[in-house]
This record gives structure tokens, sequence and C-alpha cells, in this order.
């Protein structure tokens, strides 16, 4: 389905009252935090509903865990990530829904997540996350994804991905040698293995 459609569809899960979790999956560069602040923007924008986008890139592992597991030269891959420590803020997301939640957010610049930097509270009508692993048929991800209300695919051409992400890291930081490096060792195989799971999404969104 294309934005509006997408749009159409969170607007009436919402009609029907109480929080909504909805997750977006897909491969690295698929345009998932776009589409996820788009949404939280628009939903925004119609004033009957409040909105918060919490990333699932504020479970990568620090440096300083990936370096003792020596996985740093990975990062991004399905177990740099605190899965289980995600599924437990989405639990408090669907179950707190008086108090605030605080999530932990994810710096581009460093490249590190922030704890607490994300404020959710009771008033927040939607929640919108996006990863890479949501669709995996895998625990910690299973448990998880079964706490959304429903988990979307982010789709974009597969010829514009590479692009993508070597223009990401540039922006960032890297070197371009070092960018496309990174993205022909890591980002693409990482999107080899999360293309299948769009099978298990309920709806799949066209982001190019």
């Amino acid at each position: 389905m294309e934005f509006d459609q997408a749009l159409d569809r969170v607007l009436g899960m919402l009609d029907g009252g109480g929080r909504v979790l909805l997750g977006v999956a897909g491969p690295p560069g698929a345009g998932k935090t776009t589409l996820a602040e788009r949404l939280v923007a628009a939903v925004t924008a119609d004033g009957r509903f409040r909105a918060a986008h919490v990333p699932m890139d504020g479970f990568h592992l620090a440096d300083a865990a990936l370096d003792a597991l020596g996985r740093r030269d990975r990062k991004g891959a399905i177990d740099t990530f605190d899965g289980w420590g995600y599924r437990a803020l989405l639990r408090r997301l669907r179950d707190r829904l008086d108090e605030p939640v605080y999530a932990p957010g994810f710096e581009r610049v460093l490249e590190q997540p922030i704890a607490g930097s994300i404020a959710v509270g009771p008033e927040v009508d939607l929640v919108v996350s996006e990863g890479n692993w949501l669709l995996v048929d895998a625990a910690p991800w299973t448990d998880a994804a079964a706490l959304f209300d429903e988990v979307w695919f982010a789709d974009a051409p597969a010829e514009l991905l590479r692009d993508r992400l070597v223009a990401r890291h540039v922006a960032f930081g890297k070197p371009p040698a070092v960018a496309e490096g990174w993205v022909d060792a890591v980002d693409l195989p990482n999107a080899a293995l999360i293309e299948p799971t769009r099978a298990r999404a309920a709806a799949v969104v066209r982001t190019a």
C-alpha cells in the first residue's frame, strides 16, 4: 500500500479506542524511520490522537558491550541488539497506560544508544516502533511482534538500498570507501536475511 492508505489504516485502528502499537520492519535503508516519522506527524496533524516514535535502534548494544562480545565489526546484526529488553519495553507500553514510560533513543553521530531519552506519556494513543528484525521467526522477536497490533514491512527496491546506505554512513562521518565496505560486508547481508520476513507482515508499505 502507499502512504495515504497506510495512514487511513492506522487512523482506523485508532478509532477503535485504546493505545495502538504499530511495528515497521524491513531491511536497512528501506525507509522505516522516514515512514514512522511521517505516520507520527500525520496522525498528530489529524488532531484527534497523540503519537510517538520509539525506534528499536535504542536497543543496540553499546560499543563497550560489542567489544566484549567480539561483535563490533558487524553492528546491526541480529545478535547485536538487546531483543529481550526491547520486548520488555513493548510490554510496558502495552500494559502501563497510566504512567510515563521512558525509552532509549539512538544517536547516529555517536552511533550509541541513549538511555531514557524518549518519553511516552499516558496521553499517547499511537506508538510506532521500527526495526530490522521485528518479523524474525525466533525468540525474542516473535514475543515482541505479538505485542504489536500490527507489524508492517517497509518495501523499497533492492537497487536503491546500497546507494541509500552508503549515503547515510557518509552523512554520519564515515569516509566513502569505509561506508561502501561496511554496506557490502554488514548491511546488505543483513538485508538478505530480513527480506524473507515480509511474508509475516500484516501489510507491505511502499517507501521508495
